[in-house]
């Protein structure tokens, strides 16, 4: 009966030690997870759009998210683009949505609307309320802002053109945003126009292609490495 006392004895002082040396395991691989150097955390963007940014008509991997980022790796920057684009938004839509799009982990906002607020013929002093408090909203979240403008048909008649193609220029500097000044220049700088509707655009005759966005974000891409720039040095 002793022994068996002493045996366990023994084993009680054994699973204690055991289980002492699994503490100390488990302390030492958590402070060494501690002091281990930091992996640099990704760059958050968010881009605030409509089809064009959401990827209408386009296979997964094929819009201008998708392409942006993949170019963005290509080129050294360990980013992460939420896609914030939701077909047939106007500027209301995303004055509605921003908000919420402007998370506590989102770093840059990129802003690509005002394409259907085109379609719809609607006023350009509304188009320029709505984004002018997109922008706000950014400020007001300390988080740098690109925005990329749209260019008016000249249907709609001078005057109207001229009221909506000043509004990217005047909010960007009244905000001190950085601008891009047309999401489709890449394309509608082609002179075979023809060729580049045929060639680079869906049937549609609005929403670029697969190689068409990846003229686009040859285009922007410069402006979004600007953007990532800035939230680097806190300008």
């Amino acid at each position: 009966m002793g022994r068996l006392r002493a045996d366990r004895g023994y084993l009680w002082q054994y699973g204690l030690a055991a289980a002492r040396r699994k503490v100390a395991v488990t302390l030492l691989a958590s402070l060494s997870s501690l002091i281990a150097v930091p992996a640099m955390a990704q760059t958050v963007l968010a881009a605030l759009g409509d089809s064009l940014t959401q990827g209408y008509g386009l296979p997964q991997g094929d819009g201008f998210v998708p392409q942006l980022q993949a170019w963005l790796t290509e080129r050294g920057h360990d980013v992460q683009i939420v896609n914030a684009g939701v077909s047939g938004d106007t500027t209301q839509g995303g004055l509605s949505r921003v908000d919420w799009t402007l998370t506590p982990e989102v770093e840059g906002l990129i802003v690509t609307l005002g394409g259907n607020d085109l379609l719809r013929g609607l006023p350009p002093e509304t188009s320029r309320a709505n984004l002018d408090g997109i922008l706000t909203a950014a400020d007001d979240a300390e988080v740098p802002a690109l925005l990329i403008g749209m260019t008016a048909p000249g249907n709609y008649g001078a005057e109207f053109k001229q009221s909506f193609d000043t509004i990217y220029p005047d909010l960007a500097e009244a905000h001190g945003a950085l601008l891009h000044p047309d999401f489709l220049g890449a394309l509608t700088g082609i002179e075979d126009r023809a060729g580049a509707i045929r060639d680079y655009m869906q049937g549609d005759g609005i929403h670029p292609n697969a190689e068409g966005v990846a003229l686009v974000v040859e285009d922007i891409g410069p402006s979004v490495e600007a953007l990532l720039e800035r939230i680097d040095t806190g300008g």
